[in-house]
């Protein structure tokens, strides 16, 4: 199984990018499909986490009202749009699936806010 990110890239403050993640391989039954992060010197984080039908979302405090996740079960595909970006979410961005006794991490993608 291999997750591929994309969408990543250098925006101005208050700009705005759209994170992909694709799934591919032999994969059965996703179950929630998450975006994290992690800063220089920083944890990683959860940013946002989606539930295998897409009803149920959470996000950390720090984000909410500004990104959304979504998904598409067809294409095993997580999305992540990033509206009104600050300097603070600058980090590399990780999507990650989980299933049925497994869990699968994408190689991160790289989200810089320049003032």
């Amino acid at each position: 199984v291999q997750l591929q990110a994309s969408g990543g890239g250098l925006v101005q403050a208050g700009g705005s990018l759209r994170l992909s993640c694709a799934a591919s391989g032999s994969i059965v039954s996703i179950n929630a499909m998450n975006w994290y992060r992690q800063a220089p010197g920083n944890e990683r984080e959860l940013v946002a986490r989606i539930s295998s039908s897409g009803s149920i979302t959470v996000y950390a405090n720090s984000v909410k009202g500004r990104f959304t996740i979504s998904r598409d079960n067809a294409k095993n595909t997580v999305y992540l749009q990033m509206n009104s970006l600050k300097l603070e979410d600058t980090a590399v961005y990780y999507c990650n699936i989980h299933g049925p006794g497994y869990e699968f991490w994408g190689q991160g993608t790289q989200v810089t806010v320049s003032s």
